[in-house]
């Protein structure tokens, strides 16, 4: 059973396998060849794993994130942020992390902030002084942080494979993503006045109103998002709904940028996203159960226990393992392969599963522009026309950055937790 477990995942990996076919090879293995169940389970846990009405926001979410990154969103938002922030040093790059925080509130992903964000700011930023692998390593970085604040789906995700609300996870990202924004703010501050570069500029409350104005559909999605989701008025599936309509309205008939044309080709990309994800989910759903009925989980938390390991030791270890980790794989398919194996092990020492959940989401934010594989690297590269390698060394200052504040959320619970007691979510 080792092998088919173990060894073998490992070695499809290694080979380039698709991680649904790892997941599902490795499951249906174990089970014809090591267990005596007839084949019958395979379907059942496959399909089972994706009868979660939470999942369904995950298209939902996708659909109206495509349509906000087809329209002018990011550029409007870009348009009330900096006047907002024009007397800060480096205002252009803090404009960018506000930017970033506030599409990802939008689109609940990472790499149509890294497009939509990166062609409004890169240039600007370049002309403003700023050396180019800067501003693109900040450009890959930033947009990280949208998986971190809801809604994001990478959380949707987690929730489903791990059983733990949704709302409180969204709850509890809130405040580590504001954190985290204004260390980014900071740290892009303090160089632009060491380096010299990034103008400041003095605007009138009259042009702030007007950009305001402009920018105030934009600013509407995460409103009606999380004030349905905390006032009562829907779930977070339902939410993801709504979201898409609006998102739809707005582009379609108040912008009027997006043709029907461009709907269905943001449909199109929804429908081949989703089906990506989904089958990542039922695969690790025939895995999952595979491992709970050979018992490994007990087995590792019993071995954890057996060493007499602190909560906080556990974490800083899985840190360690979800920062490789994330380097070479994208977040959903890490969340859904480990998800299994860890939770038995955060119940059993008595770690806040929500708590876990945002330590979680944060390592992988970073496996998002971490060399060598970070998908928003490549994105970044595509998008802004610039050398990986320029890429790379603009990314190591916010890689810093992101890891102060991992380390300060995982050894500090109630900074993960306190959004999620006030909103009180169940």
């Amino acid at each position: 059973m080792i092998w088919t477990l173990v060894a073998l995942p490992l070695l499809m990996l290694v080979l380039g396998f698709p991680i649904y076919i790892v997941l599902l090879g490795a499951g249906t293995a174990t089970l014809s060849l090591t267990m005596s169940l007839p084949l019958q389970a395979i379907h059942q846990n496959v399909f089972g794993a994706l009868n979660s009405v939470s999942l369904l926001a995950v298209p939902y979410f996708i659909f109206a994130g495509e349509l906000m990154a087809r329209g002018s969103v990011a550029e409007r938002l870009v348009g009330l942020l900096r006047p907002m922030l024009g007397r800060l040093p480096g205002s252009l790059g803090v404009t960018t992390v506000g930017t970033a925080s506030v599409f990802g509130a939008i689109s609940g992903a990472s790499a149509a902030a890294v497009v939509s964000v990166g062609k409004v700011m890169h240039g600007a930023m370049t002309d403003d002084g700023y050396p180019a692998p800067f501003s693109a390593g900040m450009v890959a970085s930033v947009a990280a942080i949208g998986i971190i604040i809801p809604p994001s789906i990478p959380m949707i995700v987690y929730g489903a494979a791990s059983e733990t609300s949704i709302p409180r996870l969204y709850a509890a990202g809130l405040l580590p993503g504001a954190l985290l924004a204004a260390c980014l703010s900071v740290y892009i501050i303090l160089r632009a006045r060491a380096g010299g570069f990034g103008s400041r500029q003095r605007v009138g409350l009259g042009q702030i109103g007007r950009a305001a104005m402009r920018a105030v559909w934009a600013l509407g999605a995460p409103v009606i998002v999380l004030g349905g989701i905390y006032g009562g008025v829907f779930s977070p599936t339902e939410a993801a709904a709504v979201a898409s309509l609006y998102a739809l309205l707005v582009t379609r008939l108040v912008f009027r940028e997006l043709s029907w044309a461009d709907t269905l080709q943001a449909a199109m990309t929804t429908v081949l996203f989703t089906a990506q994800v989904f089958v990542i989910v039922a695969a690790a759903g025939l895995f999952a159960w595979v491992l709970t009925v050979n018992q490994v989980p007990q087995t590792l938390v019993a071995w954890i226990v057996s060493m007499d390991v602190s909560p906080w030791q556990f974490l800083l270890a899985v840190n360690l393992i979800l920062l490789v980790w994330g380097c070479f794989m994208e977040p959903l398919s890490a969340i859904l392969l480990l998800t299994p194996v860890l939770i038995p092990v955060v119940n059993a020492l008595g770690i806040d599963k929500v708590h876990f959940g945002i330590v979680v989401t944060l390592n992988l934010a970073i496996g998002l522009f971490t060399p060598p594989f970070g998908i928003n690297i490549f994105v970044a590269q595509s998008a802004l026309g610039m050398k990986v390698g320029d890429i790379y060394r603009g990314v190591m200052p916010f890689f810093l950055v992101f890891l102060a504040v991992l380390l300060l959320v995982t050894l500090v619970p109630d900074i993960a937790l306190l959004s999620a007691e006030l909103f009180m979510v169940d």
